[in-house]
């Protein structure tokens, strides 16, 4: 009751983010999950963490609506026709995007935005497609007050999309985050690196490999929350994760840790998800009631469930402490780190996941970008901050092998020096090489810029300083992002040059 109270006299909380807090503090007072006593303890040792998802599952933690077919077809609950022009096009998405759910309670997802417009510019000039580009961002920007909010673009050259590139260098935006889709057999290169000069100002988009991602599921895939690769008409029913240096902590030596703890930890959090996927599809109603599945904009067969891991670089220098070899430097700890990722990989494999057809009923697995209360633990697969290699193909290299076996997203960030801006080719060589390599996607901002990726989303520096002075911001990420900067020491990334 005290913390409830305290939310209530919150003077840092909008309104808005009271509510959220609010009702997430009464599904909490629920217990409806049936949770062994073996999973309780890797709970309470945070070896295994469901990031917050709640205790009692009432909505998919991410949904991806097959926009075209809303587009196509309107929707009757609605009330909407189906548009005919560009402002009834507009208008209608920022209607249904209100009433899209998620962990969130915000859109996690906002489509393919430059192929959904891309139909509807004929007869207007640039200038008046960039007004109403303008208006429709910021829009979004200032009601989707969170920026694990995503749309995509490309891999097609399009008007639509270069003048959403334009405007977004324009307005300089946390809300959406902004993915491109790259393949060098369709993407022209002047889009490309229109695309990541763009992103030297800006900080979106990121790249994504579609060449590497396009066939994970049998259905088209889009890109939400921070990276996230998820069917469309479909999401994901829940993302949980196993915190793999807690677990590390807990075994007396590397043997303990394949033999006991990990097989352990990755059970007790199977199980978990299991029971969170069933509590929602038999118990909860969100798939009887919901007018998104009436609709056919999202279907129960296209839903899977996200197995995180975070911290496998700290995880390895735990294990090889005593060797003295570090992830990321040394050829022991990266096939120590390799066999870590093996023995996950062969486990999902094996385990079967409740209601998951297009995943072959089978969990799939994420590199999860850490949390805010994450101390001294690295985002998934990445190289610790401050101790990357001096060659950047070197870490690209790295990067790559341990991207391989992540399905559901994974990804690596880059500062770059503020001459970057100049030669966009350069970049573009880099994310050419990159995605040879097997990189999945890979994403850059400026030094200097107001803008900032934290581990996949974007926070504004200049709001992270209000945050800390005590003011209210917009974005409710920027609560997560303020002291996640500190905590993970994000200036003190290297800067990379071109």
């Amino acid at each position: 009751m005290t913390d409830i109270l305290g939310l209530v006299k919150s003077q840092k909380l909008t309104y808005e983010q009271k509510v959220l807090s609010l009702a997430q503090a009464a599904e909490n007072t629920l217990d409806v999950l049936h949770i062994p006593e073996k999973t309780q303890y890797y709970f309470e040792k945070n070896a295994i963490d469901n990031l917050f998802e709640g205790n009692a599952p009432y909505r998919p933690r991410y949904i991806l609506p097959d926009y075209d077919k809303f587009i196509k077809e309107g929707s009757e609950f609605l009330q909407i026709e189906p548009p005919k022009d560009l402002d009834e096009l507009l208008n209608a998405l920022m209607i249904l995007y209100r009433h899209v759910p998620s962990i969130t309670s915000f859109p996690i997802y906002l489509g393919n935005l430059d192929k959904m417009i891309a139909p509807f510019l004929d007869g207007y000039t640039d200038e008046e497609i960039k007004k109403k580009l303008k208006l429709f961002l910021n829009y979004i920007d200032r009601t989707i007050t969170d920026s694990f909010c995503h749309a995509n673009l490309g891999p097609e050259d399009t008007r639509a999309g270069r003048l959403i590139l334009e405007v977004e260098r324009e307005l300089q935006n946390a809300v959406p985050n902004f993915t491109f889709k790259y393949d060098p057999d369709i993407t022209s290169d002047e889009i490309a690196e229109l695309a990541l000069y763009t992103t030297m100002f800006c900080a979106n988009p990121a790249i994504c490999n579609h060449k590497l991602n396009k066939d994970t599921y049998t259905t088209d895939y889009g890109i939400a929350s921070c990276y996230n690769i998820l069917p469309i008409g479909g999401g994901a029913y829940t993302l949980a994760r196993v915190v793999l240096p807690n677990a590390a902590k807990l075994a007396k030596d590397v043997d303990h840790f394949f033999d006991t703890i990990l097989p352990e930890c990755l059970e007790a959090l199977a199980n978990y998800m299991n029971e969170r996927i069933r509590f929602l599809v038999e118990e909860s109603g969100f798939f009887e009631s919901s007018f998104l599945v009436k609709e056919g904009l999202i279907h129960k067969d296209r839903f899977i469930g996200m197995y995180g891991i975070v911290g496998l670089a700290d995880c390895t220098n735990i294990l090889m402490k005593d060797e003295g070899k570090r992830y990321g430097h040394d050829k022991e700890a990266d096939d120590l780190a390799d066999r870590i990722m093996h023995t996950i990989h062969e486990f999902l494999s094996e385990f079967p996941a409740l209601y998951s057809p297009i995943s072959n009923n089978r969990f799939l697995l994420h590199a999860q970008v850490g949390m805010d209360y994450d101390i001294g633990i690295t985002a998934g697969v990445r190289i610790p901050i401050g101790d990357e290699p001096e060659n950047m193909s070197d870490h690209l290299r790295h990067s790559a092998r341990f991207h391989k076996l992540i399905p559901t997203g994974c990804s690596d960030i880059f500062a770059m020096e503020t001459t970057a801006r100049n030669n966009p080719s350069a970049m573009l060589d880099i994310v050419k090489g990159a995605f040879d390599l097997g990189v999945k996607y890979i994403a850059f901002y400026e030094e200097n810029g107001d803008l900032v990726r934290i581990t996949g989303y974007l926070v504004k520096r200049s709001e992270i300083e209000k945050y800390k002075k005590g003011e209210q911001v917009l974005q409710n990420t920027t609560h997560l992002g303020a002291p996640n900067y500190d905590n993970n020491k994000l200036q003190n990334r290297k800067v990379r040059g071109v």
